[in-house]
């Protein structure tokens, strides 16, 4: 068994800042435009996975 971490959470992007904290970047956005756009840039910039959880927050996910 590997003891290295292949899948993890790069960052998370969300307009309610009370759904997120500590332990990774969290982007705060002021509509849901401003967090498809920060989504769709971090996914490709940090060669990650995008997923919407609820209508509020994406995570980018290292798979």
């Amino acid at each position: 068994m590997s003891s290295t971490l292949d899948k993890y959470i790069l960052a998370i992007i969300t307009t309610d800042k009370t759904k997120a904290a500590g332990g990774t970047a969290i982007f705060i956005c002021k509509t849901k435009e401003e967090m498809d756009f920060y989504a769709k840039n971090l996914e490709a910039i940090l060669d990650g996975i995008a997923h919407g959880i609820g209508d509020d927050m994406y995570i980018v996910v290292k798979h």
